[in-house]
């Protein structure tokens, strides 16, 4: 079994990139460039121009009940839940409270993807 991309790339403004997904037998990974200089992923490239990993993301089932654990437990949230590129409620958690890792937060989607 090998990773194969599940839809084509494609932008989303919202968040100023193009994403693809390739997915993998356990694992999806997402491959984002930057639409323009406003886009956060352009600054993340200016300060690593040979690229490398942006985040890392974990699926939970209710994006509330999980932003009420983080804040619970210290944790800065970066802006508000809103629509990720799946469709469904996503949220970041900042670098410092994650081990030097931003880390996004998703809502499973229905759909299992």
């Amino acid at each position: 079994m090998g990773a194969q991309v599940i839809r084509a790339p494609f932008d989303l403004p919202a968040q100023g990139v193009k994403v693809c997904f390739v997915d993998t037998p356990n694992t999806q990974i997402e491959l984002i460039e930057p639409l323009g200089e406003g886009s956060p992923i352009h600054g993340f490239l200016a300060k690593n121009p040979g690229g490398g990993q942006h985040h890392l993301c974990y699926e939970v089932p209710d994006i509330h009940e999980a932003k009420t654990w983080f804040e619970g437990v210290g944790c800065k949230i970066l802006g508000e839940p809103r629509i990720g590129a799946h469709g469904t409620m996503i949220f970041f958690v900042h670098p410092k409270d994650m081990g030097g890792v931003l880390t996004e937060i998703m809502e499973t989607p229905k759909d299992g993807h």
